[in-house]
């Protein structure tokens, strides 16, 4: 299949990214994924604007340097030391022939943030996701999020979330 990723230097994408078969091992195995993600940031830098870590799949809006484009390096980097930190899942012929553990899809799903309504927008739907998800009642009961981060900075409100928010839209790639 041909892929066409739409690559912008120093832009703003959202992404998710799923584990294999939908197995929950992210939030059991947070320290690693940090671990991973303090890694990537250190060789390849970015900004993390927005993150939530549920236990099979996570979303995040990253910020890319001025002239760099390559979150699909970034990526392939993280999955592989995170990956490198956990035992094998059972491998298929064609998993064992790449060298993969089993323990990530191997696509992502990548949207290029437009402007400042789609980012809100990305913001919104990272945060309410554990809600959506079941996981809590409201964004803040949540410990695997930047949510709590957005709070400090006055961008939302810490009851925010607590049953749908008026306006919020689906958002693709999950």
């Amino acid at each position: 299949m041909d892929y066409r990723r739409h690559r912008q230097p120093g832009g703003t994408c959202f992404f998710t990214v799923v584990t294999q078969h939908r197995r929950p091992l992210l939030v059991d195995h947070i320290e690693a994924l940090r671990a991973a993600f303090r890694l990537v940031r250190s060789r390849y830098p970015f900004v993390i604007e927005a993150i939530v870590v549920l236990p099979d799949h996570l979303h995040t809006l990253w910020r890319l340097p001025d002239g760099d484009s390559d979150y699909s390096r970034r990526w392939m980097v993280l999955k592989r030391a995170f990956s490198s930190a956990l035992p094998a899942a059972p491998a298929s012929p064609s998993q064992a022939r790449k060298r993969e553990k089993g323990i990530w899809q191997r696509r992502f799903w990548e949207h290029t943030i437009r402007d400042e309504a789609d980012w809100a927008r990305h913001m919104d739907y990272i945060h309410y996701n554990p809600v959506k998800h079941g996981y809590v009642d409201s964004p803040a009961g949540w410990p695997y999020s930047s949510f709590s981060r957005w709070v400090e900075r006055g961008v939302y409100a810490p009851g925010w979330g607590a049953g749908e928010p008026p306006g919020l839209q689906v958002v693709a790639g999950e």
